[in-house]
């Protein structure tokens, strides 16, 4: 069994790690509706903008390595949306189903509620059941299914939007 994941904040001597974790995610995975891989500076100017704005983003280590990072940020950038934010997380690879993103979810979960934030939302590829079901295991229910919003690998996907009310 592997042990628990210890979670920390960030800092840019992360970023190679997010970066690969990132790339990865984009070229195999429905995860993320990007295209587009990102490099090593795309990922700085993202991880400055999003802590300065005091959103975290954190980092799963096991063994001594990076094994995943979580986030959250705008859930659209208007004022009245102001209290909602929506998550991310992203585990490498050969690391999935070990705990890992529910560790970072539940950071994030608890994070967000220290900020007295009110609403989490999860957008996630309808097919990706392994991170349906976690977010139903930490209260997320879900709110909407939208049919063939997105397009990655040849082919449409669908968007469930899961909600979390924090507090």
């Amino acid at each position: 069994m592997t042990p628990a994941p210890s979670i920390r904040a960030s800092g840019e001597a992360d970023l190679p790690d997010i970066l690969a974790i990132y790339n990865d995610a984009v070229e195999n995975t429905t995860a993320i509706w990007n295209e587009t891989i990102s490099d090593l500076e795309g990922r700085r100017t993202w991880w400055r903008e999003r802590t300065a704005r005091g959103f975290p983003i954190l980092i799963a280590e096991a063994g001594g390595e990076v094994v995943g990072y979580g986030t959250y940020g705008d859930f659209r950038v208007y004022q009245g949306y102001r209290f909602t934010v929506e998550n991310s997380v992203y585990v490498r690879k050969e690391m999935r189903r070990k705990g890992i993103a529910a560790a970072l979810l539940a950071a994030l979960i608890d994070a967000a509620e220290g900020q007295d934030l009110h609403v989490m939302v999860a957008g996630i590829e309808a097919g990706n059941t392994a991170s349906i079901r976690l977010h139903e295991r930490f209260g997320f229910r879900e709110v909407a299914r939208m049919p063939e919003t997105g397009f990655k690998f040849g082919r449409w996907l669908d968007l469930v939007l899961m909600q979390k009310m924090l507090g």
